[in-house]
Formats: C-alpha cells, structure tokens, sequence
C-alpha cells in the first residue's frame, strides 16, 4: 500500500498542471527560453520511464511478476502515447503561428515596406527563436532550406522557401505567394480538423472495446467467480492474458497509426 501511494504521489507531482501550462502558454507568446530544469523536475523524454515504473510497482502490489511486467510496459506505452499527442499539439501551433507570421508579411509587402523591414517584422511574429531563426532563413536564404522534411513544420518551411525562389526567379510578388502559402497552411488545418471530427468515433471505438475485458473481470468477479486469480496464478490463465494483453495493444497503436496516416 506505501509503495501504491509513493508511486501516485510521484506521477502527480511530475505531471504538468493547469499552472504549467499558463507558464508554457507565457513563454510562447513572450518568446522566453524555457528555464533549465533541475536534476530532481524530471525532463518530459523521462516520463514514459517514469509511467513504467510506476505501473510496474502498482501492478507488483495486484499480481505476480508477469502483472508487474505488463502494468509497467501498459504505463509506457500510454505515456508514449500522451507525449505524441502533445507534440501534435505543439506542431499544429507552430503552423498556426508561421501562418500568422505570413500573413503579417504579405500585409508588411503589399503596404510598401521594403524585404528586409517586412522579414523582420513576419519574424516577430514568431515566439520561438528556433521558428524565428527557421523563417528568416526561409526567407533570405531559400537555397539552403530543403524541400523535404520528417515534420510539417519542416515541410512548411521548404514551402516558402520554393515560394521566395520562384518570387525572385520570376519576377511575380512576394506577397502573392505568401499568401499562398499561407492559405495552404490555413487549408490544411481545416482539413485535419475535418479529418480529426470524422474519426472521433472510429478512434473512440478501439478504447471502448479495450475497456471491455476489465468490466468482463468486473463482472466475473460480481457473480462469485475469481478470473483474476484464473489468470494470474495458472499458466494458461497467464498465456492468455499476455495474448489478450498484447492484441489490445496491437489494435490500439494500429487505429491510432491508420488516424495518424489519415491527418498527415
């Protein structure tokens, strides 16, 4: 029971708070470098061997040690999980910010404001000194950006800079396919929006029916039965909850991997 309560008490003290996030907010908007961490806050890369312990001592104080080894690897993966979600998040911000950041270009342009004047102020835009440093490269070094990229943030950024290249090449204005690029940004949102809402369900229907064994479990245990202990204690009770345990997780990253397909 210690060892329960000493593993919850850690996971809420490193999970990140309504407060956090206000500060995380705070500092993309300000454009602040995010303070340097000390040795006892661990870093985000951390929190899936954090989960997997957790899980592990939580499952250890449930079961044998093959519950231990499943709860923690179970911790991990949903932890994983979270940290994709999150940087998801992070990158469909970042392509709202750069979208802003165009748009206050194109504007800078079309008012008059030489190249230079309307870089920098597009750059301000930006909060993030890596974002800042990746758009004015875009735009006055658009040789040295290329054209593909892993993340659409990268994929954005070669974009433009085929934009400011075919602007230079031709003669055609810069504003224009800024703006481009920008309505591209913006079109692209509206349909991973539009994707996301559609899949809602589909998404939703692998975690319901994950969810299914543990009232079965419930239910056994309802009517007087022990499956736990069935499945805990005997070795086919144990060959059939590492298979049922690894299907749920192989259907679940395969509905979560067809979404992902479908958004990109």
């Amino acid at each position: 029971m210690t060892a329960a309560l000493a593993a919850g008490a850690l996971a809420l003290l490193l999970w990140p708070g309504g407060a956090a996030r206000r500060r995380a907010r705070l500092r993309r908007l300000t454009g602040a470098r995010r303070p340097v961490r000390g040795p006892l806050v661990a870093a985000p890369r951390s929190w899936p061997v954090l989960a997997a312990v957790a899980g592990a001592a939580a499952g250890a104080l449930a079961g044998p040690p093959l519950v231990a080894v499943l709860a923690g690897a179970a911790a991990a993966g949903a932890a994983r999980a979270g940290a994709r979600r999150r940087a998801l998040r992070r990158d469909e911000q970042d392509l709202d910010v750069l979208a802003d950041a165009l748009a206050a270009l194109a504007a800078e342009l079309r008012s008059g404001r030489p190249l230079d004047a309307a870089t920098a102020a597009a750059v301000a835009v930006v909060p993030d000194p890596d974002g800042a440093r990746a758009l004015a490269r875009a735009l006055r070094a658009p040789a040295t950006v290329p054209a593909e990229a892993r993340s659409e943030l990268g994929r954005a950024h070669g974009r433009l800079a085929a934009a400011v290249e075919l602007s230079s090449r031709t003669g055609c204005s810069l504003a224009a396919v800024a703006g481009a690029v920008e309505d591209d940004l913006r079109a692209r949102r509206r349909q991973r929006e539009e994707l996301r809402s559609v899949t809602a369900g589909p998404l939703a229907s692998p975690a319901l029916l994950a969810g299914l064994p543990l009232l079965a479990l419930a239910m056994g245990s309802g009517i007087g039965a022990d499956p736990w202990a069935v499945l805990t204690t005997t070795v086919p009770g144990q060959a059939l909850l590492v298979a049922g345990v690894a299907l749920e997780a192989a259907g679940l990253a395969w509905s979560a991997r067809l979404v992902r397909r479908a958004l990109r």
